[in-house]
């Protein structure tokens, strides 16, 4: 299967431009601008935007004769500048930044604006532009702002054609950009549109019996989607070799490791629960700070976990729930760097347990893993479950950690997830929980003064939790579930509704 390279040359949108390609059903990778990818598997190669200027001293750039007349070639931005800036165009800071909506003007008829309509919404977000392009290359759109908003290779000037565009087409405000993409992975790339979750799951399943033969492997769960997903893939590949360990840091919600120990079972999976509460608590006794708790908690499972897996005799892989998210950006477009994103629950278990690895999941995205899970027959109670965080209520209980505010935090939180659960509203939020506040309040409890802590509700709406606006609960519910709180769970007295996006605040309060 022939795959679409993107290179990335630092833009924040990379990641939407692989995700709109794989939309198509069309298999890419993005790769740092100087890793260009040896070998005959490439139908086509699109140069992402980046925040640099091709004017800049330090300006990522690299040789496009191995690129240009090889495959098929689409600039996205910086790409189309940098393109420009190769062959000898003229590319300037513009004195009229372009940012926002703005609308495409034809000015040739082109089979790229096949089935778009002259005049349509795309986004635009640059402050360079460009004046002159090469003698290879023609204009065949512009904006009111802009002379050249696409433009095209001439005929018979590179063996496989080229196009430019200012704008973002993998951003949902380009009106039109899905069939932008689609006209030029289909009819200029001629790519099959051959990828599919399902094609996906029947090719690993091969793939990882043809690895893993009758070695043993150990997996972490955390009873989520992807060390679930993960764990299903590898079972229909190796059966019983697979041996799954669920870990209880006494930090889940509430009775969520009977529950999650349950349906793992029904599925047929090897699976050891491991009780670690008091080991968990005893190390977080005392600590307020959010950094702290979430590296003690990361030993910790380290230290438990390692002491699992080495009672299976003969393991030789450690399996891990990583996607394709965290692959990209644990790679800087500048070569080796810092890791961006490290798992709290794998960072450091390959060097202890010296096993190999195996990551069956890390060429996808979130949604595409929940595509495969459907596929391979993991439960809507699983795939459709809100994401949780790693370190648990660890980081919704502020300041320390005790077994009481545990307790009240998930008691508190039942009540939430069980009302959206009731109400229907669960399926239509991204994700809800409750917080627990390093805070009490006064309150009157029929004729008695109460001194109480103070529970906060978060409910947010996101795609991909890169962003996420609060959701906008019905009045009446936010009430059902503040008095239910109240009035049953002693040792809580107040309950506030947080109404903060993504950014400024984050999804978590720590």
């Amino acid at each position: 299967m022939k795959k679409v390279v993107i290179l990335d040359f630092g833009s924040q949108y990379t990641q939407l431009i692989a995700r709109r390609v794989r939309e198509q059903n069309v298999f890419c990778e993005i790769y740092p601008y100087n890793k260009f990818p040896e070998g005959d598997d490439i139908s086509a190669v699109i140069l992402s935007g980046s925040p640099f200027s091709v004017r800049d001293e330090n300006a990522l750039k690299i040789d496009l004769s191995k690129i240009i007349g090889k495959y098929p070639v689409l600039g996205v931005c910086y790409g189309a500048q940098f393109i420009t800036d190769y062959y000898g165009g003229d590319v300037q800071a513009s004195d009229k930044r372009e940012y926002g909506k703005s609308h495409i003007q034809f000015i040739k008829d082109d089979p790229f604006f096949h089935g778009i309509k002259d005049g349509s919404i795309v986004w635009m977000s640059h402050a360079d532009t460009i004046k002159k392009l090469p003698d290879q290359f023609e204009v065949i759109a512009s904006t009111k702002s802009i002379p050249v908003a696409i433009f095209k290779s001439k005929k018979d000037a590179f063996k496989y054609p080229v196009y430019g565009i200012q704008f973002h087409p993998e951003v949902t405000h380009t009106k039109s950009g899905k069939e932008f993409i689609a006209y030029f992975l289909f009819k200029i790339a001629g790519c099959k549109p051959d990828w599919s979750p399902h094609s996906f799951a029947i090719e690993k399943i091969k793939e990882l019996k043809e690895i893993l033969k009758d070695d043993k492997v150990v997996l972490g769960l955390s009873g989520g989607v992807d060390s679930s997903v993960a764990a299903m893939l590898l079972h229909k590949a190796i059966g019983t070799n697979l041996h799954c360990i669920f870990i209880d840091n006494g930090l889940l919600r509430k009775n969520e490791f009977s529950g999650v120990l349950d349906s793992y079972k029904g599925l047929g999976l090897n699976v050891k629960g491991v009780e670690a509460k008091k080991l968990f608590i005893d190390a977080l006794a005392g600590i307020d700070d959010p950094e702290r708790k979430r590296k003690i908690i990361g030993k910790t499972f380290i230290d438990v976990f390692d002491a699992e897996a080495k009672k299976i005799e003969g393991v030789k892989w450690l399996a891990q729930g990583t996607i394709y998210p965290d692959v990209i950006e644990s790679v800087s477009v500048h070569g080796p760097s810092v890791t961006i994103k490290s798992h709290h629950n794998v960072g450091g278990l390959p060097e202890k347990l010296h096993l190999n690895i195996i990551e069956p999941l890390k060429m996808l995205f979130k949604d595409e893993v929940r595509k495969v899970g459907y596929e391979v027959g993991v439960p809507d109670a699983i795939l459709k479950r809100h994401p949780f965080p790693g370190p648990g209520l660890a980081i919704r209980i502020l300041g320390d950690i005790t077994e009481e505010k545990v307790r009240l935090c998930q008691e508190a939180d039942a009540v939430f997830i069980d009302a959206l659960q009731e109400s229907g509203w669960y399926d239509k939020v991204w994700q809800a929980g409750a917080i627990l506040l390093n805070a009490k309040s006064v309150g009157v409890m029929g004729d008695e003064r109460t001194y109480e802590y103070v529970v906060a509700l978060r409910c947010v709406n996101s795609v991909d939790g890169m962003t996420a606006d609060w959701s906008d609960l019905p009045h009446e519910l936010l009430g059902k579930i503040a008095n239910t709180i109240i009035n049953n769970i002693k040792g809580i007295n107040r309950v506030v509704y947080d109404i903060s996006t993504k950014p400024p605040s984050t999804i978590e309060w720590e």
